[in-house]
């Protein structure tokens, strides 16, 4: 993990409330107002990113926003993000640069859906970056409660169990 510790001094990441580290690297001064009702407040930056590192043997916990948000690949293990859908679906994304093995170097996780993710690679690091649009705020951030996401998807109880932390 030395290299994964390297850039987190050096990136100035600090750790995350879902698991692994962050910085934000942007936030645009443009402001977006009159946004859909899922907001709470009716104006945000216009848009976002920031630096994510996860250590092989951390994962981003099930997590919400309001907003789209874009996952790019720098470097590291594949990454692998588990999504379920408004309907219960699961949906498995590989962000990551083996493009010949299904590898993506950008992944749109839509508003609203439930979200995490984990490096392949357990002795490995992903760094990658999240660009959301409109910008990220806290108040429209939800973590998972693992007994509320059981029940109400109770076919994903083992993914749910691995990636709550209550």
């Amino acid at each position: 993990m030395i290299k994964a510790d390297t850039l987190i001094k050096s990136l100035n990441l600090v750790p995350h409330p879902e698991g692994g580290y962050f910085k934000e690297t942007y936030q645009s001064e443009d402001i977006v107002s009159g946004l859909p009702d899922r907001y709470q407040g009716q104006s945000r930056s216009s848009g976002t990113s920031i630096y994510y590192l996860l250590k092989g043997n951390q994962y981003s916990a099930f997590h919400k926003i309001q907003s789209d948000e874009i996952w790019h690949f720098y470097e590291g293990s594949p990454l692998k993000i588990y999504v379920i859908d408004h309907n219960g679906k699961l949906n498995i994304h590989l962000l990551g640069n083996d493009i010949n093995n299904g590898g993506n170097y950008q992944i749109v996780i839509k508003h609203n859906q439930w979200f995490a993710a984990q490096p392949i690679e357990q002795k490995g690091y992903t760094l990658m970056g999240c660009t959301v649009s409109p910008g990220f705020d806290y108040t429209d951030f939800q973590l998972a409660k693992r007994n509320e996401l059981l029940e109400k998807y109770p076919e994903h109880h083992s993914l749910i169990m691995e990636f709550t932390r209550d």
